[in-house]
């Protein structure tokens, strides 16, 4: 396994590069230091808004590239490098079937801000977390920004209790079981697949050359466009199927342990 090879390093975020406490760690940014001066591009791909995701990298956050809400949107310092909002007449089509399905709260993702149609505790509690910037709305016409992904959240389990209710729409839409609480909704090509390879494209990268790392189903498309693709050990099976290797839970480092890797073979490259 020649990981000096390597020029692209792309990471979910939550399950993955954040430990249980949404933290990432201080030694993920001495890392990332070195593989700056590598010319290593990085990219945190993750299912959150762009808002979360800059607090979340915020000494990094001028040198990298972000994609979020599942591939909706790409944005390297400040410029939008890809925009899939979901149609309008897809949003109302989905809106009346959101609408009918019992013991769901939907979250309206926008790229300021969130739309939330519900009061749920427990959601309530989540959204400081993952969508600070929300409001509470009666109705959904309400939203007049461009949506470019409905988070759809269960109290217990998104996978039991939603999934198998908006599955059908698989061959239409983006349909990821995201989390064990959140189930998303996008257009089918707002996914970190497509992000990554436009991304790849543009500067002149391969499948050979990046490095992945995933812990749930909306992680799929961009492990199979990564040769060095990881799942993490608290992985959904799904994602276990899918990638090459495996690397250490998200609260044991397994990405900034594969991160060591790399660059020793890099510097390796020197000698």
């Amino acid at each position: 396994m020649n990981l000096s090879k390597v020029r692209l390093v792309i990471t979910d975020m939550d399950g993955t590069l954040l430990n249980n406490d949404h933290a990432v760690s201080n030694r993920f940014f001495e890392l990332y230091k070195e593989l700056k001066q590598h010319n290593i591009i990085f990219v945190a791909a993750s299912g959150r808004p762009y808002y979360s995701l800059i607090e979340k990298l915020a000494p990094i956050k001028d040198d990298i590239i972000f994609i979020a809400e599942n591939g909706g949107l790409a944005i390297q310092q400040e410029q939008v490098l890809l925009s899939t909002p979901i149609e309008a007449h897809n949003l109302h089509d989905l809106i009346t079937l959101i609408n009918t399905l019992e013991n769901t709260h939907p979250v309206y993702c926008t790229k300021d801000r969130a739309y939330v149609k519900s009061k749920s505790e427990s959601l309530m509690r989540l959204l400081s977390e993952y969508y600070k910037n929300y409001v509470v709305i009666f109705d959904e016409s309400e939203i007049k920004e461009e949506v470019y992904k409905i988070a759809l959240y269960h109290e217990e389990s998104s996978e039991r209790n939603i999934y198998p209710y908006v599955k059908h729409l698989e061959n239409k839409f983006k349909v990821k079981v995201s989390a064990n609480h959140w189930v998303d909704i996008s257009e089918n090509l707002a996914n970190k697949g497509h992000a990554l390879e436009l991304i790849q494209k543009k500067h002149g990268i391969t499948t050979e050359e990046t490095m992945a790392f995933g812990d749930y189903n909306n992680d799929i498309e961009m492990l199979n466009l990564s040769y060095f693709s990881y799942a993490m050990a608290n992985a959904h099976p799904n994602v276990k199927k899918t990638a090459r290797f495996e690397t250490k839970t998200n609260n044991e480092n397994g990405v900034e342990n594969i991160l060591e890797q790399l660059l020793l073979a890099k510097k390796a490259l020197v000698f």
